[in-house]
């Protein structure tokens, strides 16, 4: 907001970010915690599948009631009672976001300058470095190709397997017992497993140990080389939810990659375009080392560079299985895999890069060890290749270093398999009917709702569309509903007094002209904040005074026409940060970790969070920055009608309670505060009471005390005391309130 970000951007960053990509790691960082939005309707700990359809509810409520002022979550059980909703369009709707979950995933950002440019020159050093070192290798390799040109070469033996499947007759293990079930049209035809792209898969019985560090191998022909996301060998937990397979095209078409749930342990290897596998059976490896190292291989030979994601995700012993053909389960859309596995390998190791090249079988054509390169070297040539073998490895190590330290860690939005949605009778997740694909509201006028997505389309897909759709430029209740906010924002009650529903239910608009006109003004503007917060404020109709009229009063009570200022009593934490203004105690600091006035513990499995006195600069920031649990209540702010944050609450309460003048007064906060206010006055004051009280009310109020208000409070001082003085002041309502 302090960006002026354009509003229709930050909402599409908020439904999609992790999908949009970035101009630069920072704006990429940005963008995916936006999707924080999304992760925070989380209901339940876990998040587990049998609640995840009501955390859905409280997401495509609070969608509908904040982006759209629309009650759309009554449509859950039935027909949505007063606007034109059908259950079965809020089942649609719930289908666009039915794939988010949520958990952490390391994101890059932005390094210093002088980093960047440290990484830059590593890189044209190890190019340098590695150079050299192959041409030293080539040298001794083509001495040793060139022998057994004459039949004297001693060929590796390739690495055994956890599990082989030969794919000749069956679908059998050749190795163990890990055999394997056809599902759709999977078959066996000419020792190959055929996958049509569209219902075949095999998926073998879970396995009986863990797997952490391994490696996946297939040789695979693909039908074309255009198909994008679908998986050859995949090692996924029985639910799908998480998985890393070998999958060919999803990110980069045509090329290869190792895929993972939420992306969170892909990046791109940088390899080549596939050419041949649509002509021919191609092997293809990936090897995951335990320190989270990521290779690939094409051929047997390295295929584009190695990366370092993270850690490595294990899978537990019985929960997890082997599929092929199919990238993560349930079946469907891009997952699917066109073409035939001639074999497949799964290792509970990490290959050696001489391992995989014994396995493809290129050792029977020019393959050499490392040893066997090793020893053909001079004395001269071994020093030197030592020497730029330990140069890498610590240019690497630093290069590591460097990479990681761009990595933050986010609890956020997580994008997964969405499966098919379908209509729940009565909203009961035990009672599925009708399958339905992703679209919008047909109450919505402007763009089609209809997406053109099959019931299966992706996540992102599904996404995109629904950010796309809610800030199109013709959706007719998106600038409304935006602009009238901030029309209850400075005037106290928005021109549609129920801001999150503009339904049949909702408040008729008292000025329905003057809200399209800012609406369509906001649309016009490029949807941006900081000129509409100018124009109502610059107005006539906001700088009038807030003297009060009986006549007029008589004809419109509720200023609903606005016939004057209406005071406003500043919000429970615009409170506190006046005050923290005041005394001088305020820390501006921006951005960057909250403060905390609660206190955690866990009795009996539960958590609970009991309030303490705030201390240290960090409790004196901007009221924005505490740290608000659910269960963490501020006794203080409740006072003053700081809402539930467990609760949606498009209008605060305005209550006006003995209580919040006894906070005021007796609160240890305000007493501390109190003392701080004097202490600054007399500082910059000197000691006459009378310049003391002119710089209170200056300070407090914006403007000269007057005579009377200097001789009765000069009084005042001389009897209680200057912090008295100011803890009164800070009570009062012309401190308390915008006239």
């Amino acid at each position: 907001f302090n960006r002026d970000l354009p509003y229709d951007q930050f909402l599409r960053e908020q439904l999609a970010g992790d999908l949009l990509g970035g101009d630069s790691e920072q704006q990429r960082f940005e963008r995916i915690t936006a999707t924080g939005y999304l992760a925070i309707a989380r209901r339940f700990g876990g998040d587990r599948m049998g609640e995840h359809h009501l955390t859905l509810e409280d997401t495509i409520d609070n969608v509908g009631r904040a982006m759209l002022g629309s009650s759309i979550a009554c449509a859950r059980c039935h027909d949505h009672k007063f606007d034109p909703i059908s259950q079965k369009e809020y089942y649609q709707l719930a289908a666009t976001l039915t794939g988010v979950t949520h958990g952490e995933r390391e994101v890059a950002v932005a390094l210093p300058p002088e980093q960047q440019q440290r990484l830059a020159h590593i890189d044209v050093l190890l190019k340098k470095i590695r150079t050299e070192k192959d041409a030293i290798e080539q040298s001794a390799r083509s001495q040793i190709l060139a022998e057994r040109e004459n039949g004297t070469a001693t060929l590796p033996e390739p690495p055994k397997a956890l599990a082989t499947w030969e794919f000749e007759d069956d679908l059998k293990d050749s190795v163990g017992a890990l055999d394997a079930t056809a599902f759709g049209s999977a078959k066996i035809e000419e020792g190959r497993l055929v996958l049509d792209g569209k219902s075949a898969y095999v998926a073998t019985q879970p396995l009986t140990v863990n797997l952490q560090e391994k490696t996946l191998e297939a040789w695979v022909q693909l039908d074309n080389l255009e198909q994008g996301g679908g998986g050859v060998i995949s090692v996924q937990t029985l639910d799908g939810a998480t998985f890393d397979a070998i999958v060919f095209g999803e990110r980069e078409p045509g090329k290869w990659m190792a895929g993972s749930n939420g992306f969170v342990r892909t990046m791109p290897f940088n390899g080549t375009a596939e050419a041949d596998a649509k002509e021919r059976a191609v092997h293809f490896a990936i090897v995951y080392q335990k320190d989270g190292t990521i290779t690939g291989y094409r051929d047997g030979m390295l295929y584009g560079t190695s990366y370092r994601p993270g850690d490595l995700q294990l899978f537990a012993a019985g929960q997890f299985q082997v599929i092929f053909g199919l990238r993560h389960g349930p079946v469907g859309g891009n997952r699917m895999l066109a073409g035939r596995i001639q074999r497949a390998q799964l290792y509970d190791r990490a290959l050696t890069s001489d391992e995989v090249a014994a396995s493809a079988g290129v050792a029977d054509r020019n393959y050499v060890s490392t040893a066997q390169m090793l020893a053909r070297l001079s004395p001269e040539q071994r020093a030197r290749h030592e020497q730029l073998v330990v140069d890498d490895k610590v240019l690497q190590a630093e290069q590591v270093a460097l990479t990681s330290a761009q990595l933050r860690k986010l609890y956020t939005c997580l994008s997964s398999n969405p499966g098919v949605t379908r209509v729940l009778k009565r909203g009961d997740v035990g009672s599925p009917a009708e399958e339905v694909s992703p679209a919008g509201l047909s109450a919505v006028t402007g763009e089609s709702p209809d997406f053109g997505l099959a019931p299966d389309a992706s996540d992102a897909d599904r996404r995109l569309k629904l950010a796309k759709r809610v800030t199109h430029s013709d959706n007719p209740l998106f600038a409304r509903v935006m602009v009238n906010r901030l029309w209850q924002y400075h005037f106290g009650q928005g021109m549609v007094t129920t801001p999150s529903d503009f339904g049949f239910n909702g408040g008729q608009p008292s000025h329905p002209d003057l809200l399209d006109w800012l609406a369509q003004t906001f649309r016009s503007g490029g949807y941006r904040l900081k000129p509409m917060h100018r124009l109502m404020v610059t107005s006539a109709t906001y700088r009038q005074s807030s003297a009060f009229s009986a006549a007029a009063a008589k004809t419109d009570a509720d200023n609903r026409l606005l016939w004057r200022k209406t005071p406003l009593r500043l919000e429970a934490e615009e409170i506190r940060d006046a005050v923290l203004v005041a005394t001088g105690k305020l820390n501006s600091a921006i951005g960057g970790v909250g403060y905390r006035d609660v206190r955690h513990f866990e009795f009996k499995g539960s958590n609970f969070y009991e309030s303490v006195n705030e201390t240290g600069p960090e409790a004196l920031r901007r009221t924005i920055y505490r740290f608000s649990p659910r269960g963490g209540r501020n006794p203080f702010l409740d006072t003053f009608d700081c809402p539930d944050p467990s609760v949606t609450t498009p209008k605060r309460a305005a209550t006006t309670t003995p209580l919040q003048a006894l906070a005021l007064m007796n609160n240890a906060l305000m007493f501390s505060l109190a003392d701080d206010f004097a202490d600054r006055v007399q500082r910059e004051a000197g000691d006459t009471t009378e310049a003391q009280v002119k710089l209170v009310c200056l300070v407090a109020y914006g403007r000269e005390a007057d005579e009377q208000e200097v001789r009765l409070a000069s009084q005042f001082v001389s009897a209680h005391g200057l912090a008295s003085y100011c803890r009164v002041i800070l009570n009062s309502n012309e401190f308390l309130y915008v006239h």
